[in-house]
Order: structure tokens, then C-alpha cells, then sequence
């Protein structure tokens, strides 16, 4: 499994997804054609535990935190990054997305939860704020960027 393994299955979500509002709607529509029972979604989670285990994902470590950005935003990807963190009952630091974060849920462990939701995809609009919290076990969380954007914020 490479980066361009990755890219090449991201980039059927994001092919889907692009140039529609980042906002509930689309949360919905990402839970309805990419579900965690589907091809795609287990793909991808084991492309990431492929990734981790390989050494090439998740290779910074801050505050309980795996995390590193993937893929940068580039046309193959809509100009979405892609990056993922690996946590386990750890709150984040506090960050804004300023386009908006769509997030792909995979829990590992227990009855893990990303900022209180399970497996599958949850969505923050346009200059949405969070802490981002995995409670219940550990997860890994991808997370799709518009343009890259995010502000990491003193809260």
C-alpha cells in the first residue's frame, strides 16, 4: 500500500463530492454511498492500518496524538489534503476549520467515538471549531481538508 494507493481510493469520494457544500447534507450522502460496510470504507481503513503499520502514516506524535498529512491538496483530489491521526481517549488541541472538515470515523479498539459519533463519516462546516476527542477506545480518523485549510487555535 502507498500514498498513491491512498490518493486513488480518496479520490472517488472526493471525485463525488466536489463542488458540493461542506455542511449536515453532505455527511448524510457520505454515510449513504461510502458506508462502513461497503468496499471502499474497509479499503481505505485498511490502507491506513497498512500505512501506520509501514511506518509512512502517523509519523509524528504530539500529546498522545499520531498524526501527519498524507497527501497534500493537489486536482487528483478536488484540491482536498488528506491527512489521518491514530488516537485513543485523547482530546486534540483546539483547531478551526476555516472551508470546513470532513471526517471518515474507523474505530479499533473498544467503543471508540470521534467527537461523540461511531464509525463512519461526520462533517464540519465552513469556520467550524473543535476539540477533537476520541473517547471509548482508539480510532483512526481521516480527514479531508478543503484547500489544506485548518487553524490551530489557544483554547
Amino acid at each position: 500500500m502507498t500514498k498513491q494507493d491512498v490518493t486513488e481510493m480518496i479520490a472517488q469520494v472526493t471525485r463525488r463530492i466536489a463542488g458540493l457544500p461542506i455542511d449536515a447534507a453532505l455527511g448524510d450522502l457520505l454515510n449513504r454511498e461510502f458506508p462502513t460496510d461497503g468496499q471502499l470504507f474497509k479499503a481505505i481503513q485498511a490502507a491506513c492500518a497498512e500505512g501506520v503499520a509501514a511506518g509512512w502514516m502517523c509519523q509524528q506524535e504530539y500529546g498522545g496524538i499520531k498524526f501527519g498529512r498524507v497527501v497534500k491538496p493537489c486536482p487528483e483530489l478536488h484540491d482536498f489534503s488528506i491527512d489521518v491521526v491514530d488516537m485513543a481517549e485523547v482530546i486534540g488541541p483546539h483547531h478551526r476549520h476555516p472551508l470546513g472538515e470532513i471526517d471518515m470515523i474507523m474505530p479499533l479498539e473498544g467503543n471508540a467515538r470521534f467527537d461523540g459519533h461511531g464509525a463512519g463519516w461526520l462533517v464540519y462546516g465552513p469556520d467550524s471549531a473543535h476539540k477533537p476527542t476520541v473517547s471509548g477506545g482508539r480510532a483512526y480518523v481521516l480527514y479531508l481538508l478543503p484547500e489544506g485549510a485548518i487553524e490551530f487555535t489557544r483554547q
